[in-house]
């Protein structure tokens, strides 16, 4: 049972839980730890508990449980920061680019004298949790709803588009029709590699995989210096 000042009454609402609190919630060290328990049960080693309180409100306002071991996907916000606050435990907030190369490390200790941080809009981040730990998130707009995306999705998505906006070249057709063609294009790409190197008959029948015979033939009929 969650602690909430000894009450608690909820209902669900649109697939979120709303809260009516008929007194004021206490988040204490009882609260905390009960939801770290609900992490050490959950297969992602991970729990959040939810502080909106309507269906109206299209915001991210959580509690966040977070044990060692969980793995949070590499994502960004393009529409909104990203407010972080650390209530208990240690925990680094990793910032990367758009390659996915670390470029920022932030240590969260409340022991330590940091609290928190602001995850700026659109930036790549992640967390890595050290100890036990349970932050307050928030940010504009609900999760998949606002343009959040994870990094693979982003570099799979890139890779695509490259892929459809690369000329596709047609496949080679060695048929005694194509075979000159075939030739002088590989003889053109070879030059324009900048190689100066003699390019033989026995070259040009392994990379087309045409029988010697029919390239020689071929070759003594175009000029390939």
């Amino acid at each position: 049972m969650n602690v909430i000042d000894g009450t608690k009454a909820h209902s669900v609402m649109v697939g979120i839980h709303v809260y009516s609190f008929a007194s004021i919630m206490k988040i204490n060290k009882d609260f905390l730890a009960h939801l770290l328990e609900r992490a050490v049960a959950n297969s992602r080693l991970r729990q959040n508990y939810d502080l909106r309180t309507s269906e109206g409100d299209h915001s991210q306002r959580m509690l966040n449980a977070l044990l060692p071991g969980t793995v949070v996907p590499i994502h960004r916000h393009p529409q909104s920061t990203e407010n972080v606050f650390l209530l208990c435990g240690k925990l680094v907030e990793v910032v990367y680019d758009n390659e996915g190369n670390e470029t920022d490390r932030i240590l969260l200790a409340p022991t330590a004298g940091s609290y928190g941080c602001v995850v700026p809009q659109g930036a790549w981040h992640t967390v890595e949790v050290l100890e036990p730990s349970v932050i307050f998130e928030v940010k504009d707009g609900r999760f998949g709803e606002d343009g959040s995306e994870t990094l693979d999705a982003f570099m799979a998505k890139e890779a695509e588009n490259k892929k459809q906006a690369s000329p596709t070249t047609e496949p080679f057709s060695n048929s005694l029709g194509d075979l000159k063609k075939n030739i002088e294009y590989l003889i053109g790409m070879e030059r324009q590699s900048g190689s100066m190197e003699v390019i033989t008959p026995l070259y040009v029948s392994r990379m087309l995989n045409v029988p010697l015979e029919e390239v020689e033939k071929v070759m003594g009929e175009i000029d390939v210096r």
